[in-house]
């Protein structure tokens, strides 16, 4: 890393409001360092603002088009400083906490995003709205979230509880358990995560599994410039004898509910709307 170019930042960071500096700071550079945190900056209307982002933002689509920091858990230190940020916004579901540590080292202001499921994210988005001087349109983005989740729980209640799956990734199986946006997504749609008992939040499934817990419905999330339909279609036949692939209930679904942000409400109609 070029240590001269560090040293003048910190310099001039020193003039600076201090990491986690109070509500109504209006910071005119803005580097994301996750996909969910750069689409809930573009929708509170700060797009313009950002200057820095990682090489899996790509959502909207002009998002593609900003500069790369790196990726979420090994961002470029000094890429991040040669943005000159006023602000560095990053989530504790994804960015590693040596990342914030280093960015405070340095005296870059930095917002740490904690909202982790469903219930958390309008408080989430709120708060991050008052950090970047985006208070209404925070509320509005917030009311509509929640308006969405209360929609969705209204729509699972009282519903018979369909036991389903999804799968993140079919070769390795990967799938949705507890601790995740799409658990949390299913259990308010009144369903059975086939996961919910796993210890971890992506765990990795063996085909006996999900033989054995023989799930009514299979979801299969979007892959990242993959064709999920070809990719999955190995694993569909060797799941021909479980419930959901013999009746014809396998969902294709996109990625809203891979990051907490503006498109989990859509991401919850996708799962509702694939249950017969």
């Amino acid at each position: 890393m070029n240590k001269l170019l560090i040293v003048i930042f910190v310099l001039f960071a020193m003039t600076c409001p201090p990491a986690n500096a109070g509500p109504e700071s209006s910071p005119g550079r803005i580097v994301s360092l996750a996909p969910s945190m750069t689409e809930v900056l573009y929708a509170l209307g700060l797009g313009d603002n950002i200057v820095g982002v990682t090489t899996f933002c790509d959502h909207p689509e002009e998002a593609k088009k900003k500069p790369k920091i790196g990726g979420m858990s090994n961002p470029s230190l000094e890429a991040i400083v040669s943005s000159r940020p006023d602000l560095v916004v990053m989530t504790t579901d994804g960015n590693p906490r040596e990342v914030e540590e280093r960015l405070r080292s340095l005296k870059i202001r930095t917002y740490v995003f904690k909202a982790r499921m469903l219930h958390e994210l309008p408080g989430g988005i709120r708060e991050l709205g008052a950090a970047v001087g985006a208070r209404a349109r925070a509320d509005a983005l917030a009311r509509d979230v929640e308006t969405g989740l209360a929609r969705s729980g209204a729509q699972g209640a009282g519903k018979p509880k369909k036991k389903v799956l999804f799968i993140v990734w079919p070769e390795p199986l990967i799938v949705a358990g507890p601790g995740t946006a799409i658990h949390d997504a299913i259990t308010l749609l009144g369903m059975e995560n086939s996961a919910a008992r796993a210890k971890t939040a992506y765990p990795r499934y063996s085909i006996e599994e999900i033989i054995r817990e023989a799930p009514e419905v299979l979801y299969i999330g979007k892959g990242s410039g993959m064709d999920m339909i070809a990719v999955s279609q190995g694993i569909l036949k060797k799941l021909a004898a479980v419930p959901a692939v013999r009746n014809g209930e396998v969902c294709y679904v996109g990625d809203g509910l891979y990051r907490l942000g503006p498109r989990v409400i859509k991401g919850i109609e996708e799962l509702a709307e694939c249950v017969h």
